[in-house]
């Protein structure tokens, strides 16, 4: 029985070298990204980003009129 957990401790520390090399890896190539400028969090890159736009210098108008129609809607209810 010591022979299969001494096993299975080298498969553990086999796996743990394989994910520990992978994450410096990625970390390394990160740390190229950052150099050059670029997002360092991919929030850019991922799926569900793919297909939006990003808001134009005039989205702060859209806030404004809410918060206008807001306030017409409660002067309305009180006065």
């Amino acid at each position: 029985m010591g022979i299969i957990v001494n096993k299975e401790n080298n498969k553990n520390d086999e796996l743990s070298r394989r994910i520990s090399a992978d994450l410096r890896a990625r970390a390394q190539s990160g740390m190229d990204v950052r150099a050059n400028g670029a997002s360092p969090d991919l929030a850019d890159d991922a799926e569900y980003m793919k297909d939006l736009k990003k808001t134009s210098k005039f989205g702060w108008i859209w806030i404004v009129l809410i918060v206008l129609a807001i306030l017409s809607v409660l002067s309305m209810i009180f006065i």
